[in-house]
C-alpha cells in the first residue's frame, strides 16, 4: 500500500470508499509549502479543475488514503493520469503523528480560471466530510467561482 494525499473531491471518505473499497482513510493533514489553485480551463469541461503548485507561505487540507495498487489503477482513470492531465508527484504532509510521505496529482496544465460553482461546493463538501477546518471551508465556500447554469 501507498499513501495517497487527497485535496480535491476525493477528501470525503464516503466518495472514496465507493471509488476505491480496499483503501481506508488512513489521517488528515496540511501540505505546508503548496497552495489549491485551478488551471486546465482550456480542456473544455465547465470551467478549470482543481490542482495544487507550490508556494511557500501557503498550505491545502489534505486526507490520506492507504492506497492498494488495484485502487490506484482505478484511481489513475477516474484522475485521467493515464491520459496525462494529471500527474503523480511525492509530497510530505504534515499530521499530528509527524511527516509522511504521499504522492498527490498535480494537474498538467497552466494555473489559471474559474472552477465551476458546482466543482467548488463538491471540494467545499468533501473537505467538510473529511473534518477539514471551519476556516478553511468557508475559504472555499467563498472562492470566486462561476455559475455555469446547471
Amino acid at each position: 500500500m501507498t499513501l495517497y494525499a487527497a485535496y480535491g473531491s476525493n477528501m470525503d471518505p464516503a466518495r472514496m470508499s465507493e471509488r476505491c473499497p480496499h483503501s481506508p482513510l488512513d489521517t488528515t493533514g496540511w501540505l505546508n509549502g503548496w497552495r489549491l489553485t485551478f488551471g486546465g480551463e482550456e480542456h473544455g469541461w465547465d470551467g478549470a479543475l482543481p490542482t495544487i503548485v507550490q508556494d511557500p507561505f501557503e498550505q491545502v487540507f489534505v486526507a490520506l488514503y492507504d492506497v492498494t495498487r488495484e485502487d490506484e489503477r482505478v484511481l489513475d482513470e477516474v484522475e485521467m493520469a493515464s491520459s496525462g492531465l494529471y500527474r503523480k508527484t511525492k509530497v510530505r504532509i504534515s499530521t499530528m503523528s509527524g511527516e509522511r510521505v504521499a504522492w498527490a496529482y498535480v494537474l498538467d496544465a497552466y494555473e489559471g480560471g474559474l472552477p465551476s460553482a458546482l466543482n467548488l461546493g463538491v471540494l467545499a463538501d468533501a473537505a467538510e466530510a473529511a473534518d477539514a477546518p471551519s476556516d478553511y471551508v468557508t475559504a472555499l465556500r467563498t472562492r470566486p467561482c462561476r455559475s455555469t447554469g446547471l
